[in-house]
């Protein structure tokens, strides 16, 4: 690990006061991605400006929904009681993440902000756009079984490893930060993260020393009908081949509103609209649900060794909304 700079933060204000103008500083959180990529001099940072102090862990109520707070540990926002009784899709989705430990130390912030990356990204003996712009990407003509069927491009073709991120896709998040000049700012969470075009070094378009402070869940209808369905490799301490969070409200036998989001996927969680669009004003049935499903993953485009992964999502999505729908 190369020397840094150390600074603990009183206040939000002076957090990005101290990141204004130092393009290679970073917050610190949980630590459980940067610490690291910064061991294994994968990435760098000329100073880490703890938040830990900040009064940023809040879990509450408001009028709109509920706030979840930037440094909230994961594992306090999957058990928190106003997280398991009206957002239980957000809480099966952090807790089919990483490890018990793992989610003890991570902060819901951090799990946004967690590298979009493939396992070419560490190996620094092969190329890698997002570790090093303009050195290639080893996956496209490489080993490309576990990247990117939609969404990407020439120059990336990683997929977004975090859970919690593909629930809040589907649950219409917003986050809440403040950027380096005072002010603050909100983003749909579906602006939040980006797809890899030209630049995939970029995984999310806060801007330089950009804190987030909050993420904002606003009511809805899906606690009784929503499930997420994780399908990897192994059982635990693995990222996704695809997951599915899905979520609809049912009125009169008819959907009235529904929600799906994909994971294991694209550079980013994608939010399957065709899907969507299709169901709305449908009946909850096996059939409508095949439908759907081969409607948005028609768009995919897999790799040489990732087409399974066509087969795979259409049969998760399926899955999910029958689970969701408790049929």
């Amino acid at each position: 690990m190369k020397p840094f700079e150390y600074t603990r933060a009183e206040s939000p204000d002076a957090a990005v006061k101290t990141l204004s103008g130092k393009p290679a500083a970073r917050y610190l959180g949980g630590g459980t991605n940067l610490l690291d990529l910064m061991k294994d001099e994968i990435e760098d940072a000329s100073d880490l400006v703890d938040l830990t102090r900040l009064d940023l862990a809040a879990i509450k109520e408001t009028e709109d929904g509920i706030s979840l707070g930037a440094l909230a540990k994961n594992s306090d926002t999957a058990n928190h009681e106003l997280v398991r009784k009206n957002y239980p899709l957000l809480s099966l989705a952090i807790l089919s993440a990483a490890s018990a430990q793992i989610r003890n130390m991570a902060t819901n912030g951090g799990n946004m902000l967690q590298r979009t990356r493939c396992y070419y990204f560490y190996d620094k003996a092969m190329p890698c756009n997002k570790r090093e712009p303009g050195s290639g990407c080893g996956a496209i003509g490489g080993l490309n079984e576990l990247h990117a069927i939609f969404g990407a491009s020439d120059k990336c073709v990683a997929i977004h490893p975090s859970d919690m991120a593909v629930a809040l896709a589907a649950l219409d998040a917003k986050v809440l930060t403040k950027k380096t000049d005072g002010t603050g700012r909100t983003i749909a969470f579906s602006d939040f993260h980006r797809l890899p075009g030209d630049t995939p070094e970029k995984d999310n378009t806060l801007e330089p020393g950009e804190l987030i402070l909050s993420i904002e869940v606003p009511k809805n209808n899906f606690a009784q009908n929503s499930y997420y369905l994780k399908v990897r490799e192994r059982a635990s301490y693995a990222f996704a081949l695809v997951s599915v969070a899905a979520a609809m409200e049912l009125a009169d036998g008819k959907i009235k509103d529904v929600r799906i989001a994909l994971g294991g996927v694209a550079h980013k969680p994608w939010r399957a609209t065709k899907s969507e669009d299709f169901l709305n004003g449908k009946e909850p049935t096996e059939a409508n649900f095949e439908k759907a499903a081969a409607l948005e993953m028609a768009d995919a485009e897999p790799l040489e060794h990732n087409a399974y992964k066509v087969e795979l999502g259409t049969r998760a999505i399926v899955r999910a909304l029958k689970k969701s729908a408790k049929i």
